[in-house]
């Protein structure tokens, strides 16, 4: 029993006289209103109970960020007294990250019964009402049970090994949850673990529960286990997304394309970006892509300018769905197959650069390598920007400052093209020094490729003569 619900028995003398039952009750919500554009709710039910006129808290849920429909774990163990009417309360609430509490949480219905409403049906719905007592869209279910005079508990500590990874740009975020099987044969859920970020092998903290909950005292009784695996760039809608998209500020991956863009764009003639994306499920059909065009023009995935880049990333994002793994082998390879196109050009004088955001580990290591060793060899520089807080050791391996990079072959990287920096060093930092970190060894990089071709730079007259000359 919680100390707050212990408080509350204690202010509505409940431990005046003898207790008949003692029963578990379970709450789910169906439809709940988003009354915000830009993301999901983030429900709590708050549980109160009347005396003498007042509703005195009892306990509440967990809050479930970003969800409409919510299944909560926190069990509510009450007292059940047969002779009386116990009036119940519950509130939903949006318990929003940016909130400081409860007090500024918004309000999203209420639906007042008493406990043998709750009791004798076993699974009580009713509607929520909003204020001034109309009738919403969204519901509320309570599922009772009578706990047996077990009082046992068990203590739970479960692992897992080598998961999918699930995620568009980093490892999968896993959780897990227990459901127990009921005789007629639906699913109740009886815990849901914490969730660990980034980690494909995660031990989750042990936990204890009590055998009615976990089986009603039935040590034959079925229990069902499901990992689910949570994108940890998050719903684009959400305001914890990394890909979040502020009516007012830019977030992390827009900040970086932009210190960088702005750089590399004056050294582009005509201005015009091609964009990818990867990672994540695009239209009609959703399937993974790990190279598609962000304006989805396939056949002309540039953009005009970095503007013109950012605007078909923000258009992009609600058309997708964000997924996994993080491969970028493939779109190296895209790029360097534009190099290698034109280092067979008779004029040779264009130079690419493949800048890469992402905000996890990659998947396709091996690929990754064997791409950067065939690149080395072309026309071309990778720059990786990290973006959030991830573990980028594997990034800073490809980086090949610390040594010399070779494929899984063993086969070594004809000269350094890549470059690796974490964007929370620059967090704080003005977007002219990140351009600075991040472009820093281009100009040399470009240098030694053109001194290993024996081709000379061009005075500007004679090439622009030869560009109008090529077209």
């Amino acid at each position: 029993m919680s100390d707050i619900y212990e408080s509350a028995a204690n202010s509505l003398g409940l431990f005046n006289s003898p207790c008949l039952t003692k029963v578990e009750l379970r709450v789910a919500c169906k439809g709940i209103s988003d009354r915000d554009t830009l993301s999901k709710p983030d429900p709590c039910v708050v549980i109160k109970m009347q005396s003498h006129g007042q509703w005195l808290e009892v306990d509440r849920t967990e809050v479930i960020r970003s969800c409409l429909n919510p299944t909560f774990s926190k069990v509510f163990t009450l007292d059940f007294y047969f002779e009386e009417v116990q009036r119940l309360r519950y509130e939903l609430y949006d318990i929003s990250s940016s909130h400081n509490g409860m007090r500024e949480a918004d309000c999203l219905g209420a639906m007042e019964c008493t406990l043998g409403q709750i009791v004798s049906q076993r699974k009580f719905t009713k509607a929520l009402l909003k204020q001034g007592n109309t009738v919403g869209k969204s519901s509320i279910m309570i599922t009772t049970e009578e706990l047996t005079g077990n009082n046992d508990y068990v203590e739970l500590s479960f692992s897992a090994r080598k998961l999918d990874d699930k995620d568009f740009f980093s490892k999968s975020d896993p959780f897990l949850e227990i459901y127990r099987v009921n005789d007629d044969n639906t699913q109740q859920l009886v815990h849901r673990t914490e969730t660990i970020m980034n980690n494909l092998n995660p031990a989750w903290k042990t936990f204890k529960t009590s055998l009615n909950s976990l089986c009603s005292g039935d040590h034959e009784r079925i229990l069902k286990v499901a990992i689910d695996f949570t994108a940890s760039n998050g719903d684009p809608r959400n305001s914890c997304s990394l890909h979040y998209i502020h009516p007012y500020q830019p977030n992390e991956y827009l900040k970086a394309l932009v210190a960088v863009g702005e750089i590399c764009q004056d050294y582009d003639s005509d201005k015009m970006f091609p964009a990818f994306g990867f990672g994540a499920r695009i239209p009609p059909d959703f399937k993974v892509s790990h190279d598609f065009a962000v304006n989805f023009n396939e056949d002309n995935p540039e953009c005009a300018g970095i503007q013109g880049v950012v605007e078909a990333y923000q258009n992009c994002l609600p058309k997708i769905q964000l997924y996994g793994p993080t491969n970028i082998a493939p779109i190296i390879q895209k790029v360097a197959n534009f190099a290698s196109e034109e280092m067979h050009t008779k004029e040779a004088m264009q130079y690419f650069i493949l800048l890469i955001l992402t905000d996890g580990v990659i998947t396709d290591m091996a690929d990754t390598r064997e791409a950067i060793v065939h690149a080395s060899h072309l026309p071309m520089s990778v720059i990786i920007v990290g973006v959030g807080n991830a573990d980028f050791t594997d990034m800073e391996m490809l980086d090949g400052d610390d040594g010399i990079l070779r494929s899984p072959k063993g086969e070594p990287v004809l000269r350094d093209i890549v470059q690796f920096v974490p964007f929370r060093n620059f967090k704080h930092a003005s977007p002219a020094a990140l351009a600075k970190s991040v472009l820093a060894e281009v100009p040399n990089q470009v240098v030694d490729y053109y001194n290993s071709k024996g081709i000379k730079p061009k005075c500007p007259s004679e090439y622009e003569s030869s560009r109008t000359f090529g077209h």
